[in-house]
């Protein structure tokens, strides 16, 4: 190993106390002393004996005789995961240890240097980063549509990280091509198309799938704009709900169609309509088999936006929210949503076999030569918007061997139990008003809570512009004491409310106590 006689060295010594560095001599061997990070002048500490850096990066493999170091490394890593791991599930441990940016920028040195780093840095780093991470399996995290982690999936992706390999061909990814052709299959055959018929793929979000979604309903009705571009066919126009996601827009945006498109517009040519299975919001569902109606009749492409909702197809207590989604030409399914796949895994589901290939393919002949000595609609690259694919599918694929549909079934089931009992202990509960009528269709649950001291506001004008309040000032003192997480936003003309979702399968009901009275805890004075 080289020499290395470092000038000054800055590293953490106590993640507990990540405010005091450990200052090394300059001199190997002198020793090094503590200082704390805001105020070096009067925190010194008594110097400690401390021997200068002997393990960095690249005495690990693929250097020679690294074996040994590599293993040593990787063990004390997986040693701080699995403590982690641990500490996540157990509800005695906050959800956040939270600091403003410019607090938590300080506590640590953040900063990329031109010298290496020893690995013994290289473990605190992996430490303190996780010590300010969100503990997103915890019960009481339900901040997200995402939460929760799920052993085998985090197992998967642990090997797919090793493999690091890229989807693009079967020539580099030959088990997780296949992986992926039977999971889409399996998929496809749930929404309910003959055979598990049609193409499909895995993207990075929703966003993305929704954005795909569009550009073949462009591609499939004027073929010529791949080629000649938005010039070549008239104004188009996409419709959607009020409620649906944002992405609809974006990838309007994106594709050179105009956020202004995404509107009923009289004279604009209608090409694509996207109905939403579980909105982001509300959780509500959309008609399905009458949007599928109007679809057939006009001829225009229909989407169905299933990333939050698609899941419940996996229920056969609530899969008739979805009824007609066997009638859509392309579907967005996220697994990492209520199905508790890690991130990021969602798919874009498309009846017509072929169509993606036709639109997208560019022949990039040095990854898809069409000589290859096997069958070549394995390499599914050419179909994709991407060239580097990061493989997605693993988690899900060994997930469903580990629990079966019916384990997924079971684990849907649960949440959706868990948010019925919640909107049934707080509808009639003093202090609590419900955001919209009836039951919600999923699991979002929306409500405002009304501190004592606003019950009895006659004003309503008085009443909102307080109530608009409420919620964001209890949510900081959530995260601030770190006890649990759950989101709010205003919508339309409804002033700043809590959206509960549920999709962790850690949480219990007991969880759900837990959060009406830490509300109640936390907004009681104001």
């Amino acid at each position: 190993m080289e020499s290395y006689t470092p000038e000054i060295i800055v590293c953490e010594m106590d993640v507990e106390d990540p405010l005091y560095e450990l200052i090394l001599s300059p001199q190997p061997g002198l020793g090094a002393k503590r200082l704390h990070r805001n105020y070096p002048e009067v925190s010194a500490r008594n110097y400690v004996v401390c021997s200068s850096p002997q393990n960095v990066c690249h005495d690990l493999l693929p250097a020679s005789d690294g074996d040994a170091k590599t293993m040593s490394f990787l063990q004390e890593v997986v040693d701080i995961l699995l403590a982690y791991i641990v500490e996540s599930f157990d509800r005695e441990t906050k959800v956040i240890d939270f600091h403003y940016p410019n607090e938590l920028m300080q506590r640590n040195n953040w900063e990329l240097q031109d010298e290496p780093e020893s690995l013994d840095d290289i473990l605190v780093s992996c430490r303190a980063t996780l010590k300010y991470a969100i503990k997103t399996a915890h019960p009481r995290y339900f901040n997200q549509l995402s939460t929760g982690l799920d052993m085998v999936g985090l197992a998967a992706d642990w090997l797919t990280s090793t493999a690091n390999t890229n989807m693009f061909t079967y020539e580099v990814a030959p088990v997780f091509v296949l992986l992926e052709y039977v999971t889409l299959k399996k998929m496809r055959e749930i929404i309910g198309w003959q055979d598990g018929s049609g193409d499909g793929i895995f993207s990075p979000g929703g966003a993305i799938s929704n954005m795909y979604a569009m550009l073949l309903a462009r591609f499939k009705m004027f073929p010529e704009v791949k080629e000649k571009g938005m010039s070549s066919v008239p104004r188009l126009a996409a419709f959607t709900s009020e409620h649906s996601h944002f992405s609809i827009k974006k990838g309007a945006a994106a594709l050179g169609i105009g956020t202004e498109s995404v509107i009923c517009v009289k004279g604009f040519v209608p090409f694509f309509v996207s109905a939403t299975a579980g909105t982001t919001v509300y959780g509500a569902f959309d008609p399905l088999i009458a949007v599928s109606d109007i679809c057939k009749k006009y001829n225009v492409w229909f989407h169905v936006d299933g990333a939050w909702g698609g899941s419940l197809l996996m229920s056969r207590r609530h899969r008739w929210k979805l009824d007609g989604v066997d009638r859509a030409n392309s579907v967005t399914w996220n697994p990492h949503k209520m199905m508790s796949v890690p991130l990021q895994c969602s798919a874009l589901l498309v009846r017509e076999e072929g169509l993606m290939q036709n639109c997208n393919q560019m022949h990039a002949c040095y990854l898809f030569q069409q000589d290859k000595h096997y069958d070549l609609s394995y390499d599914t690259g050419d179909k994709a918007l991407q060239c580097g694919r990061h493989v997605d599918i693993f988690k899900l694929w060994l997930m469903w061997r580990a629990k079966g549909t019916i384990g997924f079934e079971s684990q849907i089931d649960k949440c959706l139990e868990l948010s019925e009992y919640l909107y049934n202990k707080i509808k009639d509960r003093e202090g609590y008003e419900m955001v919209f009528d009836g039951k919600p269709q999923h699991t979002n649950v929306c409500f405002w809570y009304l501190p004592p001291g606003m019950r009895h506001i006659v004003d309503k004008e008085e009443k909102n512009k307080r109530l608009h309040k409420v919620a964001p000032v209890i949510k900081a003192r959530m995260m601030e004491y770190g006890t649990t997480m759950v989101s709010y936003q205003p919508q339309g003309d409804k002033v700043n409310f809590f959206r509960m979702v549920i999709s962790n399968p850690a949480a219990t009901f007991e969880d759900i106590d837990f959060l009406i009275e830490e509300i109640e805890r936390l907004g009681h004075d104001l």
